[in-house]
């Protein structure tokens, strides 16, 4: 059977073009391995075909699900196995028994959405907890910030059904003794593996050799080698009551001995709703570290630790910024410590005796408490700092490979005192964060493995600190697995006996070796199969937007780590990645079309690296939202990307005439505005509008926009609009080419609300913002009409007289591309930091007292607001929010929408139309259906305003047209 005929039989899909083979060569890790196919199954028999196959020709299934592993467990040359679009359903639930099965694909974070109203949860809590996936954390036996209160997710795991290496289906779950031999005495695989783990661990000379050189039973978090060292505390092997249940061996198994297709969880009550955090401030990791064992005495629900560096790199990070505010001064370390309790009084009274001691310890400088979202908060700061890293410029980047031991917790302050010395020798500073009350710090040396020096440092540094764990007799894998990085070292950590109990317990579950190979046994080479290959000639790219901050565009790709934040689901907030979250399709992730344009950027053979179809493709359903350039802890700017590739593209390849037309919209509009009436009943009559649809493949259902009866600045002149006689400010009103002639009559209510607020509009005869051609790749004309603006307002545009707009998507070029395309920096750089949004302006103007709630009436009325992309991503929603305000009596709620879908051009274009409904339809479509009638929406974006309409049938109005009609 052929890689054709199996494509042809499953029912899922599978795909061996050189996009998505490129797409999954990677996951968080830093390795790279092409695969030669990828696989959705659909189901248990498309399972077993793939096994039969991987059989069949000798090749390998790599089980992967979100794809955010650290240690390269879900790269490898076979074929890669992704259940994470069609596994992930929750089967069933028990209250009583509270216990829940779900299969592979389900995150984590919506399977506790779903436990939450019942008051229970699924306790193991990764960092990666929105988008991270139950079957790969059983995979992994992950922990989390959980852990010392709840357990890893081994302890979690009741039952796993499985389809093994040879295509039979097995359930494993608790078992008695009896119930064991039974097993053992089955001719079958399953009977194989059952007596091959008797009579392995079987001999008391064993179990003691296993409990000497396996790391310390009291640390947890454990995962070095398959847990052989958890069976023998099982009534099979001990005296012990505890049941034998396989399960523990699978967990942490990296999916090398079975598939597994469904699991059973045991779950635990929710943790007490009333929460204090302490956020210990210290002027040294020694301190910081010296505290740990006395805070851990006070029963702590949390206890993290962020250094330096992670916090440095959120200074940087806008979503994070917001986060930060608890930070006293510039420490070295913060212990993040949350108590919880049932009562306030209680929770209270836990914090201020966890205050008193630290305190008296003299150890920490600074104490800042936290509660309610600022406790959310802080812990969000924590869960960023491994996508933070990312943000480190250049070719040095932290290297996963020693963040993962684990000591006892005794061990802890003398172990990191001898790893820092270690480190040092190395003239490393390292990087320190996460979880000190579970004994294991992310430790991280900086390296660029990009220079072969440093590739052998990695091995070096990997060795020295492995021999530094096992004399502790700690893990040095703790939580984030074997994979590659760690697998080879094992056998120094458990013991060759033991290693080669482990080799033998692989070929009883997988004798032809088809899961998962080189990781666990028969390693892989720790330091072989890099991203990036050593002291490669690196590649010149030329680009017409400035990358010069990533010091190029190839390294702003190199930026993507792999965290996979962009994979998270609406329900958990933000806007990334608005195309994913419809197709449940890795190809359309913000980490793909990075790892896919840094891969052809790296790797083509042609003149011009961009001209690649399979580029097209990946970035075919971006909607430039640039959601990823502040919501992806590594600022990865896909949005920037794309305009580059389309224009690189489009000079080998030419520009379609849909494109220019979309591009020239304002050229267009300018025509259509000399006789209006004649071009909206063109556009609105639905014969006429079907032709120019059907002629610029615009979708059928999608309503044409119709043109202003006169542009913004001819309705300003002949309006009655007073001139403000003592002005507060002066302010240069930029005339978008969206507000022109689609808008104007909201522009015009912007002039009349701010003259009536007492300042003074100067609207100049600028030129349009050069949005549309941003949006298909046409950057010259971007960057012409870029230079004419920064020359028309770069000696107006001052703190005293600010440049402001309506229409998110054109004014804020002023403070993203055009910073990228303009010849004369300076001059862009200094109106880019006095160029606002129009309630960005407001709201300033509120806080400096010039504005009042006295000027607005005192009608009631409830407004449900959705924020523009753009707006999320380089402003802030709360402008709005503060404006819609004013009046007392308005009741303001933000829809915690994402992206509406409509982008500009995309949501007009037939083939992207039904993907840019189906993104409406995640949060914002229905909470606008929900809404009572007298409920007023507002969106200050045209696109989003257009898209409400054709999605709910009401109309949107924009926050200063709902202003001006406020006045009194």
């Amino acid at each position: 059977m052929s890689l054709k005929d199996l494509k042809q039989k499953l029912s899922g899909e599978l795909h061996d073009d050189d996009l998505m083979k490129s797409l999954y060569a990677t996951d968080a890790s830093v390795y790279r391995m092409l695969p030669i196919a990828v696989a959705y199954p659909k189901n248990r028999a498309d399972l077993k075909l793939l096994i039969n196959f991987a059989k069949e020709h000798k090749t390998s299934l790599i089980p992967r699900t979100a794809g955010t592993s650290l240690a390269g467990q879900c790269v490898g040359k076979g074929i890669v196995v992704d259940v994470s679009k069609h596994f992930t359903k929750i089967i069933s639930f028990d209250e009583q028994a509270q216990t829940v099965t779900v299969e592979p694909g389900v995150v984590r974070d919506e399977l506790n959405n779903y436990l939450k109203p019942f008051g229970l949860f699924f306790g193991p809590n990764t960092s990666t907890s929105n988008r991270c996936m139950i079957g790969g954390m059983v995979g992994n036996n992950s922990s989390g910030t959980t852990s010392i209160q709840y357990g890893v997710t081994r302890d979690k795991v009741l039952q796993l059904q499985t389809i093994l290496s040879d295509g039979s289906e097995v359930v494993f779950n608790e078992l008695t003794l009896d119930e064991f031999q039974e097993k053992t005495n089955k001719t079958s695989l399953e009977g194989d593996i059952y007596s091959t783990i008797f009579n392995e661990l079987k001999s008391e000379s064993v179990q003691k050799q296993i409990e000497d050189n396996f790391p310390k039973p009291e640390i947890h978090r454990r995962n070095t080698g398959y847990a052989i060292d958890e069976l023998i505390k099982t009534q099979v092997f001990s005296r012990k009551s505890v049941p034998f249940n396989m399960c523990k061996l699978l967990s942490g198994s990296e999916g090398t001995l079975a598939f597994t297709t469904q699991i059973t969880l045991k779950l635990d009550k929710l943790p007490p709703e009333n929460s204090i955090m302490v956020a210990a401030h210290f002027n040294s990791i020694e301190d910081c570290l010296k505290a740990v064992v006395p805070v851990m005495k006070h029963n702590l629900y949390n206890c993290e630790m962020m250094d330096k560096t992670i916090l440095d790199c959120t200074k940087h990070n806008k979503t994070q910024q917001e986060n930060r505010q608890f930070i006293v001064g510039d420490p070295q370390a913060i212990l993040m410590c949350e108590v919880k309790a049932d009562s306030l009084e209680k929770v209270e009274s836990l914090a201020e005796k966890l205050l008193t001691d630290l305190t008296e310890s003299g150890l920490s400088y600074a104490n800042p408490t936290l509660k309610g979202v600022d406790v959310n908060k802080a812990n969000n700061l924590r869960s960023a700092g491994l996508g933070l890293l990312g943000n480190i410029i250049g070719d040095k980047k932290s290297a996963a490979c020693i963040e993962d031991t684990a000591v006892a917790l005794p061990d802890l302050a003398t172990y990191i005192q001898e790893f820092t010395s270690l480190m040092k020798a190395y003239k490393q500073d390292a990087i320190y964060y996460a979880h000190a009350g579970a004994g294991e710090l992310h430790l991280r040396p900086i390296l660029n493995l990009k220079k072969k020096e440093d590739v052998t440092l990695f091995r070096k540094i990997t060795t020295d600190v492995a021999v530094l764990v096992k004399k502790y007799n700690g893990s040095m894998s703790g939580e984030h697995g074997d994979g590659i990085v760690r697998a080879e070292f094992i056998p120094m950590m458990i013991g060759e006996a033991n290693y080669q109990i482990l080799k033998r317990i692989k070929k009883s579950f997988d004798p032809d070796n088809i899961f998962n190979p080189g990781k666990i046994v028969d390693a892989f080479p720790m330091d072989e199969s890099l991203r990036y290959q050593a002291n490669r000639e690196e590649p010149e790219i030329e680009t017409l937007l400035d990358f010069s901050k990533s010091q190029g565009i190839l390294r702003e790709t190199e930026k993507c780590n792999g965290s996979g934040d962009c994979r998270k689901l609406p329900e958990f907030s933000g806007t990334m990645c608005p195309s994913y979250r419809a197709t449940k399709n890795e190809k359309d992730t913000t980490r793909a079309r990075a790892n896919a344009l840094r891969e052809f950027l790296t790797n083509s053979d042609k003149s011009n690296r961009f001209n690649h179809d399979e580029l097209k493709d990946v970035f075919d359903l971006c909607l430039s939202c640039k959601a990823c350039a502040s919501e992806c802890p590594s600022s990865v700017d896909v949005a920037s990307l794309k305009a580059e590739f389309q224009y690189q593209y489009q000079k080998e390849n030419g520009v379609t005439l849909r494109t220019k037309l979309f591009a020239y919209n304002n050229r267009l509009n300018t025509f259509a505005s000399k006789a209006p009436r004649i071009a909206n009943f063109l556009f609105s009559n639905a014969f006429t509008a079907s032709i120019l649809k059907g002629s610029l493949g615009i979708a059928k259902e999608r309503s044409l926009p119709l043109i202003s009866k006169k542009s913004l600045v001819y309705r300003a002149n002949i309006s009655n609009i007073k001139d403000v006689s003592s002005a507060i400010k002066t302010v240069y009103f930029f005339d978008d080419e969206f507000t022109k002639y689609l808008d104007s009559s909201i522009g015009l209510d912007a002039i009349y609300l701010l003259k009536a607020l007492k300042y003074n509009v100067i609207v100049l005869k600028n030129v349009e913002s050069g949005r549309t051609f941003i949006s298909k790749g046409l950057l010259e004309k971007t960057k012409d009409l870029a230079n004419k603006n920064i020359s028309i307002f770069k000696n107006k545009v001052s703190k005293d007289t600010p440049l402001i707009g309506i229409e998110p998507s054109a004014i804020l070029t002023f403070k993203d591309e055009y910073l990228k395309l303009a010849d004369d920096k300076t001059a862009a750089e200094s109106i880019s930091k006095h160029t606002f949004l129009i309630e960005e302006f407001i709201q300033q103007e509120i806080a400096l007292g010039n504005i009042t709630s006295e000027q607005f009436t005192l009608e009631h009325k409830a407004i449900k607001f959705h924020g523009h992309c753009h707006q999320k991503a380089m402003g802030n929603q709360l402008s709005s929010f503060s404006v819609l305000n004013l009046p007392k009596n308005y009741k303001v709620t933000i829809i915690p929408s994402g992206c509406c879908g409509m982008a500009g051009s995309f949501g007009y274009e037939k083939e992207h139309y039904n993907i840019s409904m189906q993104i409406g339809e995640q949060t914002l479509f229905p909470a606008v259906r929900k809404a009572e009638t007298d409920t007023v929406i507002s969106a200050n974006g045209t696109s989003c305003r257009h898209q409400i309409k054709d999605g709910t049938n009401r109309y949107a109005k924009h926050p200063i047209t709902i202003l001006k009609e406020a006045l009194i």
